[in-house]
């Protein structure tokens, strides 16, 4: 509909996720009237994150070294992990403050529709972690819909011999819905309220 930059500024912002056509067309006429100082620092915040900002060699969480914050904490739980599906389910979990283990990401979740399988995740990385009898007690906590469901009973049959506690989080979180978009009560009591699956000790 734009000529040129405007054009080009306005499919990039369309790419990304959650920005349809509209709200992308908003953000570029935004970005045309704000002062150069604001591009500016917003291009300074996107450029120093492509730099500095990677993945953790450990778990899969984002880190700014080798390893993320939560693993090189020597006050959290060794016995215990806790799976998510993406980084931000990091957050959204420590913001309530109910746990106090180990974390591991996935880097999303199985769906066949999106030609993602368990070899495009980082499973063999979970099961290496496992290996050596520390941890005691895995905690699914992927998101509730189709495809987080799916990993979360792929990952139970992956695990259920090999004498680890395997347990899913618990009501409060609302079928269809994405960890970060929960409360911090509504995961709090998912997490208390977390049930054993597929326990074959």
């Amino acid at each position: 509909m734009y000529e040129g930059a405007v054009q080009d500024l306005i499919d990039e912002l369309g790419r990304l996720p959650g920005v349809g056509p509209k709200s992308a067309q908003r953000i570029a006429f935004h970005l045309l009237a704000t002062d150069d100082q604001e591009v500016k620092r917003l291009v300074d915040a996107l450029t120093e994150v492509k730099l500095r900002v990677q993945f953790c060699e450990l778990c899969g969480n984002v880190a700014e070294a080798e390893r993320c914050r939560v693993c090189l904490d020597p006050r959290r739980s060794d016995d215990v992990i806790c799976v998510v599906e993406e980084p931000k389910d990091v957050v959204a979990i420590e913001r309530t403050r109910e746990f106090r283990g180990r974390y591991h990401v996935l880097g999303g979740a199985i769906n066949p529709i999106e030609n993602v399988g368990p070899d495009d995740l980082r499973i063999s990385e979970l099961l290496s972690r496992l290996a050596d009898g520390t941890v005691q007690e895995v905690i699914l906590a992927t998101d509730p819909n189709v495809e987080g469901e799916a990993t979360a009973t792929y990952l139970s049959r992956l695990m259920a011999h090999m004498g680890i506690t395997v347990s899913r989080l618990a009501s409060g979180l609302p079928v269809g819905g994405d960890l970060e978009y929960a409360d911090e009560v509504t995961l709090g009591r998912a997490f208390e309220g977390r049930r054993v699956i597929g326990n074959d000790k």
